[in-house]
């Protein structure tokens, strides 16, 4: 006789990470959860939308790509939730969204309750931290499919925005202002060179080129940032941002055209904000081209905000040394780069 626990699918284990898991999520709960934790799905009252004139959903599903892995090695799991979350409320963020819900799928060659609720609990502690409801999930036991030892998390965003103040950049002009907020380090992107190019150094020990005690782990660890606070605060002061755009995977090269009408490109200056020192402690040791490392990495700006130029004073105003001016809108003519950096 075989069972499906002896197939290396273990039902209880489970039973017993949701258990594990069930206070934190249900931490995220506003009175719009009808149903959650436990049902078939997650019911989530829309009641509230009506105030809106003409409420528009906005959504986006990521994941968090080889950094799981990082996590797994330095067997830490209570941040990669939380990277996760961030994700995908910056993602929504880019078109004026903000979020209402949140879903999560974790898969593993083998569920430890402990690992899987640590990881469910940065999920809810991220969602808390901006008014979001973490509404349900899966967790997926697959043998045969992930090697022993590792596992892989996705997530669902579904937000709302006023449709009069979706953020598309159709006012976007020649002349207008990048601005970078900066980012504390790779995010959710470019860990699969960097793992390669790190590989055999001890990631546990603090490394004199990472500063404040920072091991390797501690740095490619580093929760990705959400910008939500800091873009509310603009709006809360009446900045008009007329685009904005989430630095992930295709660098600053790639992701700024996503926000940018026909006909516009950007002019980007290298050097004009500084970037965490994980970034020049990879180019070095890897000999990585100034090119790949850009199209790879987030270099230092985790989300650029375009904005006309009577608009920087406010925008420092309020956020400070939290924001730099890296670059201005050009005029593209649809052949050769979008987006220079130099």
């Amino acid at each position: 006789m075989t069972t499906y626990r002896e197939a290396g699918v273990d039902i209880e284990a489970g039973n017993r990470a949701v258990a594990l898991m069930r206070a934190a999520v249900q931490a995220t709960y506003t009175p719009a959860v009808l149903a959650g934790i436990g049902a078939f799905g997650g019911l989530f009252d829309a009641a509230a939308l009506q105030t809106m004139t003409a409420p528009v959903l906005v959504a986006s599903t990521d994941g968090v790509g080889t950094k799981v892995k990082v996590a797994a090695q330095m067997q830490r799991f209570d941040t990669i939730g939380a990277d996760l979350v961030n994700h995908c409320v910056n993602d929504i963020l880019v078109q004026g969204g903000r979020p209402l819900f949140f879903l999560d799928y974790i898969a593993a060659s083998r569920l430890a309750p402990a690992e899987v609720a640590a990881v469910v609990t940065g999920m809810a502690d991220a969602c808390r931290a901006v008014g979001c409801v973490l509404l349900g999930g899966e967790t997926a036991e697959m043998p045969g499919v992930y090697q022993a030892g590792e596992f892989d998390v996705a997530g669902t965003i579904v937000g709302v925005v006023e449709r009069s103040r979706i953020v598309d950049g159709r006012d976007v002009q020649v002349g207008d202002v990048l601005m970078g907020l900066p980012s504390n380090g790779l995010h959710t992107n470019g860990f699969s060179l960097a793992r390669r190019v790190l590989a055999g150094l001890d990631w546990a020990a603090p490394h004199p080129e990472l500063g404040a005690g920072r091991s390797i782990g501690d740095a490619l660890l580093a929760v990705h940032r959400c910008y939500l606070p800091e873009v509310e605060r603009l709006w809360a002061a009446g900045v008009v941002i007329e685009a904005m755009a989430h630095i992930t995977g295709g660098g600053l090269l790639d992701n700024v055209p996503r926000s940018l009408p026909a006909g516009l490109g950007a002019g980007i200056e290298a050097g004009a904000w500084p970037a965490p020192p994980i970034f020049e402690l990879i180019r070095r040791l890897g000999e990585v081209p100034d090119d790949d490392m850009f199209r790879t990495f987030n270099m230092g700006v985790g989300m650029v905000i375009v904005v006309a130029p009577d608009a920087v004073a406010a925008v420092r105003q309020v956020l400070g040394a939290d924001a730099y001016i890296i670059g201005r809108v050009m005029p593209w003519s649809g052949a050769g780069p979008r987006v220079i950096i130099a």
